[in-house]
C-alpha cells in the first residue's frame, strides 16, 4: 500500500461525493441489456469489481443481457467468456490471451483485429461506443485527483467517453506520473477495495533464450531508444544489455527487465529526442516490486497508446531499435505474430506500430526475435511460406533483423533469394534440408544451391571473434555462412588483377555462383573459411579470407587467404593467420601446407614471423611450403 494519506482523502471526498460510493448492487443497476462495457486492461484490471459483477449476474441472472465486454487482453480467468453467461456478455478482445483463446477459436468469444494505437480514435470517434467502464486507479491526492497507474493505453479514451465510470479505489495502485490523472468529478461511481495488483509471472530464461538475447546484445548500441515486447526472449535480451550506455525507452509495455536497468543506470534516456530524461510507456505487466518502483517516480511517463504506439511519434527518436517476436517467418520474410493458420492466437497489437515507427527513424532499426522450433523442436518457426489463413502481422518491408538461437540473419534490401538464404543459415540444423528443398521447388533459391546436412553443416557460431589489428583496426571474424554468396561475390570482384594472381596462380576473372559456393558452402567438419568483416551486420563488408582444407592422411592442412588490396598492410592477414593458426592446433591438426609464388614476400614473410618450421620446395615459380606447428 502506498499512502495512508490517501485513505483520509478518500474520506473526505465520501463526505463531499456520498452519491458517488454506492451500493454495488445500485452501481450494477445502471447496466442496461445490450451495453459496451469496457474493462481495465492486463495487470490493471479491477479484479474486484469483474468478480462483484459476476456475483451480481450469477445472483441476477435476467438483470441484463446482451452485454459487449471491451478488453485490451485479460490476465484474469475472464469469467464473462464461460459458455453458462453467454446470453449476458460477449467478450470481445484486442489482444488474445491464454484465458480467451479457446472462447474466441470456439466462437463464444470476439476477437477485433486492429493496431493498438488505432483504439482511441475509434473510441472517440464513437465508432466503438462504451457505456460503462470499470477501471481501477489509485487513491485520490487532496486535489481528488486519482491516478490510472499501471495501465493508460486505451483506459483514458474509455473514461473520457464512456456514459458511467465505475473505479475500484485500490491503495496497491502506484501514482504514476504521465496522462494517468482523472478527477473524482469525472467518476460516476467508486468502489473503495484493496487487493494486490495482478502480476506478470515471468519464467526464467532457458538456454536458447539466453542465446538469443546474446545475438540481440550485439546489435544494440549505445545510445538507442528501444522498445521491447514481453516474455522470456524480450527478458532475456533486456538482461544482456547490462554492458550498454545512455540507453533510452519508448515502449508500449513496461516490464521488470526495463526497470532492472534503469536501476543499473543503464536506461537513463538521456539521449532520446522525444520525452529525454523519461522511459516512456503506456502499460506495465510485472511485479509488485516494479509498481512500488513506480510509485510517484517522475523518472516514468506513461501516455495513452495512441501517443506511445503513433508510428510518427516512434520515428521522432534517432535510433530507435524496436524488438518483437513472432510465432512463424517464411523465407520471403513475412511473419505473423497473431495466428497459427487459421487458429487465432494473439493479436496485431502494437509491433506493427513499433516496427513501421522504427524503419522511419534515422537510424532506426527492426528485430524480430524468435527460437527457432516450436511444439518441443517437432516444428520449425521458419517456414518456406506462411500457413494458410495466418494473418501477415509484419509484412516484408518491416523486418531488418530476424534472431534466432542459431544466429542473425539481416534481411533489410535483401532480394527474395538472399534472405531465404539468411533464414534458412539461422533455421534450427533439422529443419534446414527441408528448407532447401522447398525453397528450390519454389525457385526461391538457385535450383543446384549446394548443402551440407548434420554435423558437417552445423554452423560454428563458437568460432566468431572481435579482434583488434597492429593498427587500431576493428575486425569481425566468423566462418563462412550458406547465406555469403553476394558479400563474397563483391569481394572477389573487388580484388585486382596482381591479388587474383598471387592468390590463385591465374588471371580468371569471372566468379560465377558455382564457383562462390566452394567457398560458402563447406563441410566444418573437414574445412574452415574465415572473413573478417567490418562489422557484423548491416554494412559488412569483407576484408579478408583465410581458408584451411584438412588432408585426412597428413592430419595437417592446406591453408590460404587473401586481404583486399585497399586494407593490405593493416594487420588483417596477421590476425587471419594468427586465429586460423589457433584453431587448427587446438583441433589437433600437426600444421599448414601451402603453395606461395616465389615473387609473393608479403606471404613468405607472413609465414615465417608466425614462427613455423618451414620446408620449402621451389616448383618452378611456385613454393610448395610444409610448415609444422612448433
Amino acid at each position: 500500500m502506498f499512502s495512508d494519506e490517501g485513505i483520509k482523502y478518500l474520506n473526505e471526498f465520501k463526505r463531499k461525493y456520498p452519491e458517488k460510493f454506492a451500493d454495488l448492487k445500485l452501481i450494477f443497476k445502471q447496466i442496461q441489456p445490450g451495453c459496451h462495457i469496457f474493462i481495465g486492461t492486463a495487470c490493471g484490471e479491477p479484479v474486484f469489481l469483474v468478480k462483484s459483477l459476476i456475483d451480481y449476474v450469477k445472483e441476477n441472472p435476467k438483470a441484463f443481457f446482451d452485454a459487449e465486454l471491451l478488453q485490451v487482453v485479460t490476465l484474469g480467468v475472464a469469467p464473462y467468456a464461460d459458455l453458462k453467461f453467454k446470453d449476458n456478455f460477449r467478450h470481445n478482445a484486442f489482444f488474445i490471451g491464454q484465458s480467451s483463446r479457446e472462447s474466441v477459436n470456439k466462437g463464444l468469444s470476439d476477437y477485433t483485429p486492429i493496431f493498438l494505437s488505432q483504439v482511441p480514435d475509434l473510441i472517440n470517434r464513437r465508432l466503438m461506443p462504451i457505456d460503462v467502464a470499470i477501471i481501477q486507479v489509485s487513491m485520490p491526492d487532496k486535489h481528488g485527483f486519482v491516478s490510472l497507474g499501471i495501465s493508460v493505453d486505451i483506459v483514458k479514451s474509455a473514461v473520457e467517453n464512456s456514459k458511467i465510470v465505475i473505479a475500484q479505489v485500490n491503495s496497491f495502485m502506484p501514482r504514476v506520473h504521465g496522462e494517468t490523472f482523472i478527477n473524482i468529478r469525472d467518476i460516476d461511481f467508486l468502489v473503495h477495495y484493496d487487493e494486490p495488483l495482478l502480476e506478470y509471472d515471468l519464467k526464467a530464461p532457458d538456454d536458447i533464450a539466453e542465446k538469443i538475447g546474446g545475438y540481440v546484445s550485439r546489435i544494440i548500441k549505445d545510445g538507442d531508444t528501444l522498445q521491447v515486447g514481453y516474455g522470456s526472449i524480450p527478458n532475456a535480451i533486456l538482461a544482456h544489455l547490462k554492458d550498454k550506455n545512455d540507453l533510452g525507452i519508448h515502449t508500449e509495455l513496461l516490464t521488470e527487465g526495463v526497470v532492472n536497468l534503469m536501476k543499473l543506470g543503464v536506461v537513463n534516456n538521456s539521449k532520446k529526442d522525444l520525452n529525454r530524461g523519461k522511459t516512456v510507456a503506456s502499460f506495465c505487466m510485472a511485479n509488485r516490486e516494479v509498481y512500488e518502483y513506480l510509485h510517484d517516480n517522475p523518472s516514468f511517463e506513461f501516455r495513452p497508446i495512441n501517443y506511445t504506439n503513433n508510428p510518427l511519434n516512434i520515428a521522432r527518436n534517432r535510433n530507435m531499435v524496436a524488438i518483437n517476436s513472432a510465432l512463424e517467418i517464411d523465407l520471403t520474410g513475412q511473419a505473423t505474430a497473431e495466428s497459427i493458420g487459421k487458429v487465432f492466437y494473439s493479436g496485431v497489437g502494437g509491433q506493427a506500430d513499433f516496427m513501421r515507427g522504427a524503419v522511419l527513424s534515422p537510424g532506426g532499426r527492426t528485430i524480430l526475435a524468435i527460437q527457432s522450433t516450436a511444439k518441443n523442436g517437432t516444428v520449425s518457426r521458419i517456414v518456406p511460406f506462411l500457413k494458410e489463413g495466418a494473418g501477415v502481422t509484419l509484412i516484408r518491408g518491416d523486418i531488418h533483423y530476424v534472431v534466432t538461437e542459431y544466429g542473425i540473419a539481416y534481411l533489410h534490401g535483401k532480394n527474395i533469394r538472399e534472405r531465404a538464404m539468411e533464414l534458412i543459415a539461422i533455421a534450427h540444423p533439422k529443419f534446414r534440408p527441408w528448407l532447401i528443398e522447398q525453397a528450390k521447388s519454389s525457385s526461391i533459391i538457385y535450383k543446384d544451391q549446394a548443402f551440407f546436412s548434420g554435423e558437417s553443416g552445423d554452423y560454428p557460431s563458437h568460432l566468431e571473434t572481435y579482434r583488434t589489428t597492429k593498427t587500431g583496426l576493428k575486425i569481425f571474424i566468423r566462418p563462412v555462412k550458406i547465406s555469403d554468396e553476394h558479400l563474397l561475390k563483391d569481394f572477389f570482384y573487388s580484388l585486382s588483377d596482381d591479388t587474383i594472381y598471387s592468390r590463385f596462380v591465374n588471371m580468371r576473372r569471372e566468379m560465377h555462383h558455382e564457383d562462390l559456393q566452394r567457398y560458402c558452402v563447406v563441410d566444418y567438419t573437414k574445412e574452415l573459411v574465415l572473413l573478417a568483416l567490418t562489422e557484423e551486420h548491416a554494412h559488412a563488408k569483407v576484408l579478408g579470407i583465410a581458408q584451411y582444407y584438412i588432408n585426412d592422411k597428413t592430419h595437417m592442412a592446406e591453408v590460404a587467404f587473401v586481404v583486399r588490396d585497399d586494407m593490405q598492410n593493416q594487420g588483417i592477414g596477421w590476425e587471419l593467420l594468427s586465429y586460423i593458426t589457433y584453431l587448427a592446433r587446438k583441433k589437433g591438426l600437426l600444421g599448414f601446407t601451402a603453395q606461395v609464388l616465389v615473387s609473393n614476400k608479403p606471404m613468405l614473410h607472413l609465414f615465417e614471423k608466425k614462427g613455423f618450421v618451414i620446408e620449402k620446395r621451389r616448383e618452378s615459380e611456385i613454393y610448395e611450403l610444409k610448415m609444422t606447428f612448433e
